[in-house]
């Protein structure tokens, strides 16, 4: 696994708020939240980017998705609605290279995002 900020977290080699962990993913609070509720979810498997998501991680990639639902749910912003975002690659935004599902949620969000 390279040396990523996540890498570290799933290692416990820094700190995060988790929120959920199972074998496969790790859902934890972002350290520069943009609205009242953002967490990251991500998979434990290192993929650096959207591109390269094989077919065979399909049922990882869709589990990413309902552990957003799940913790959105505990987290309280279910009801009333939350986004989810992954960025791919330095001009769609993307920071850290390996994946990860921002949800973000506690407040009305808008289009264009800002």
């Amino acid at each position: 696994m390279s040396d990523t900020i996540f890498s570290k977290i799933i290692n416990r080699e820094i700190p995060a708020e988790i929120l959920y962990e199972d074998d496969d993913v790790l859902a934890f609070r972002d350290v520069s939240p943009q609205a009242p509720v953002h967490f990251l979810v991500i998979p434990k498997l290192e993929i650096p980017t959207i591109n390269d998501i094989q077919p065979n991680q399909a049922e990882l990639i869709g589990k990413l998705v309902l552990t957003a639902k799940q913790v959105a749910k505990e987290q309280g912003i279910a009801e009333d609605g939350y986004r989810l975002v992954m960025n791919c690659n330095a001009d769609g935004g993307q920071t850290v290279f390996h994946i990860h599902l921002h949800v973000l949620g506690g407040r009305a969000m808008s289009w264009p995002p800002g």
